[in-house]
């Protein structure tokens, strides 16, 4: 017959067992929080990137875009128009790529494809968008018929060339800043393991 006190621990034990088991129980109710789960495998709006400078700048692009290349659209007649092609072309190519990399930053999908070096994408994007824009709006504007679609066209056109115009000066110089960064602490790095190296040597003992 056992005693009080094998009693005592026999209930202890299967008491901290069964607080085990139900800490780890699939079936106990979840505490998490409702607005910290991820929503659809991770993907979730990121206002951080919204608010900032290059989310603003993507914004402002991919509207001014749209707004030249309705502007665009509206010439029902042209002779030549060479330049309307051109201008129609580089504007719906300038909304479509910029809206797409708006969407991926701001909605997180680019850590889904580490592989992808997005701010050299990025980067890319934003030079050819203002070499191409300004030279859309400078043919235009040297021919056209002096429509209202045309100006407003050739307006919009230069307007996001100098907002294209801006966010690669400020994505140059983060890349710049990127590689400085990177190569100082590769330096820094290699350094410490010479610094280390030479120490091991000098504290081995000299062979007789």
């Amino acid at each position: 017959m056992r005693t009080t006190e094998e009693a005592e621990g026999f209930d202890g034990e299967a008491s901290n067992t069964s607080m085990i088991s139900g800490a780890s129980s699939p079936y106990q109710p979840t505490t998490e929080p409702v607005h910290s789960r991820n929503v659809l495998g991770g993907i979730w709006c990121d206002t951080k990137y919204l608010k900032s400078h290059f989310g603003v700048l993507k914004v402002v692009e991919v509207v001014l875009s749209l707004i030249a290349f309705i502007c665009i659209e509206t010439i029902m007649m042209c002779s030549p128009c060479g330049g309307v092609y051109f201008f129609e072309f580089v504007s719906c190519s300038a909304y479509v790529v910029t809206g797409g990399l708006l969407l991926v930053f701001s909605l997180n999908l680019h850590a889904k494809l580490p592989l992808v070096n997005w701010n050299l994408t990025d980067l890319v994007n934003t030079v050819v968008s203002t070499v191409f824009f300004f030279l859309c709006s400078l043919v235009l504007a040297c021919i056209n018929h002096n429509t209202g679609s045309e100006i407003a066209a050739v307006i919009f056109g230069f307007l996001v060339t100098c907002v294209y115009g801006l966010n690669t000066f400020l994505a140059v110089r983060k890349w710049r800043l990127g590689n400085g960064s990177q190569g100082v602490a590769q330096t820094s790095e290699y350094m410490r393991a010479r610094t280390a190296s030479r120490g091991e040597m000098e504290a081995r003992p000299e062979l007789a």
